[in-house]
């Protein structure tokens, strides 16, 4: 595939462009990284330095790809954060450009908001513009389950409030629904479940839940999963592959003992998921 991702860049570390690209380049495809920051490394660090870029400047390089006559080539599109609703227009102007030039091509959105224990990280206003605006624009969202509770405006305490959140989501616009780092009654001690859902059913893969919470694993997490469905077509052959990289990576990242995704040290699992987490089928 050809991708356009439209995300912050760091020089050291792994988050945004800086950790979407390199995995999404290891499975074979071609990705047109479209940089809104490049920071020295992520703000977890809580330091840094280097460029906020401007939207206008980020609706520059766009225009500057269009000007190539290649828009119609790219076969999806790309999004993780987004600091300012301005910097959301101009990702959803190159969302509409890119399906204008090719019907085809599908628009994946992280909606990064917040998570379990930290609350909402991003600027007010946010959420409710992702939510409102950005979702329903979307064919493929990959919230945590923090961030499903609010787009879907209720609790998921269970399996079937799970879906039923999902469902409201879905029918905001986005066919294709992933959630990350699913916590709820049914989930083992000690476990996680990530769990896709689309127009064909739902599933869910649990895998052991890692005293790791790095920086940048939702950024890889969508990558992997829109390259996995597109070229599968099936939420749960990409769910199986998606899950089992991306659990490598952490593994990597916790036999390393570093805050950073090893990417690098794992990118065997990317190019080739083993065959470790089997989907079931919820509904």
């Amino acid at each position: 595939m050809k991708i356009l991702s439209i995300q912050s860049s760091v020089a050291y570390g792994y988050v945004g462009n800086s950790a979407a690209v390199f995995p999404l380049q290891r499975l074979g495809h071609e990705v047109w990284p479209v940089l809104t920051v490049h920071f020295s490394n992520h703000t977890g660090y809580g330091a840094w330095r280097g460029p906020l870029l401007a939207p206008a400047d980020v609706a520059q390089v766009i225009a500057g790809i269009a000007d190539r006559g290649v828009l119609g080539d790219a076969d999806a599109i790309l999004s993780g954060y987004q600091g300012d609703p301005a910097m959301g227009a101009v990702i959803l102007d190159a969302v509409s450009l890119v399906k204008t030039a090719n019907p085809d091509a599908v628009y994946c959105c992280d909606p990064v908001m917040g998570d379990v224990g930290r609350g909402m990280f991003v600027r007010p206003g946010i959420p409710e513009y992702l939510r409102d605006v950005v979702v329903p624009r979307a064919d493929i969202v990959t919230p945590n389950q923090f961030e499903l509770e609010f787009l879907a405006g209720r609790r998921t305490d269970s399996v079937v409030d799970l879906l039923a959140a999902v469902d409201i989501v879905r029918a905001s616009g986005p066919r294709h629904v992933l959630v990350t780092s699913v916590l709820h009654g049914a989930v083992p001690a000690g476990s996680l479940d990530v769990v896709a859902v689309s127009d064909e059913g739902a599933w869910a893969v649990t895998t052991p839940l890692l005293p790791i919470n790095p920086n940048g694993g939702g950024d890889v997490t969508a990558a992997l999963y829109l390259a996995h469905l597109r070229i599968s077509g099936s939420p749960a052959i990409a769910l199986e592959r998606t899950t089992a990289s991306i659990f490598a990576v952490l593994e990597a990242t916790l036999a390393a003992g570093t805050r950073e995704l090893q990417l690098i040290a794992a990118q065997e699992a990317i190019a080739h998921p083993p065959n470790r987490f089997p989907a079931r089928r919820l509904r």
